[in-house]
């Protein structure tokens, strides 16, 4: 069985803007691409798990969504970075949904159809449903990164932050992953 990182995508690695439709405005945060490089060559698969609510909203389409995600891609691929898959929940928070995040839905997906072993896998993100997902998925680890919301939700929501790893960004989540690599045979 493989074992993969899981990455949310807005505020995580790139830039959070509110409901982001244009590849233009796609602000890569630096360092991300050799972090992603680093887990890769050290064995794991890579995926992100979005919501885009703004497509359920009617603020952007799925083809504006698609657009943003070649160009981020395409942006990463330069760097020598391989998404499994892009797996996203369209959904508005108030509209039925199998797989918007929190529900761990999209990882058991990834799981079935590539395999993955989700007790050797870890979820990051900037938010704390990033983070239940991943346990509700039975991931290894969640790592919390600062970027984003991240810092906003350690100031305010340290209590419910005990069972997950807090982090700068997504290089010292990566680095964060791979030293435990290292300590696990």
């Amino acid at each position: 069985m493989n074992r993969a990182v899981f990455l949310d995508r807005d505020g995580t690695m790139i830039e959070e803007k509110e409901y982001l439709y244009q590849p233009e405005k796609v602000v890569i945060f630096p360092g991300v691409g050799a972090a992603l490089r680093q887990l890769q060559e050290a064995g794991f698969s890579l995926f992100v798990v979005t919501n885009q609510s703004g497509i359920g909203r009617g603020y952007y389409t799925l083809a504006d969504m698609e657009n943003v995600h070649r160009h981020l891609v395409q942006e990463l691929a330069r760097e020598g970075v391989r998404f499994e898959k892009i797996y996203f929940a369209p959904e508005a928070p108030d509209q039925p949904s199998r797989g918007r995040k929190p529900s761990p839905q999209l990882l058991f997906d990834a799981r079935d159809e590539f395999g993955v072993d989700l007790s050797r896998s870890y979820m990051i993100g900037d938010k704390l449903l990033d983070l239940e997902c991943g346990w509700n998925a039975g991931v290894k680890q969640s790592l919390l990164v600062r970027t984003g919301y991240g810092a906003e939700l350690e100031r305010q929501s340290a209590d419910k932050l005990a069972k997950a790893v807090v982090v700068d960004d997504l290089t010292a989540a990566a680095g964060w992953i791979l030293a435990q690599d290292v300590r696990t045979p």
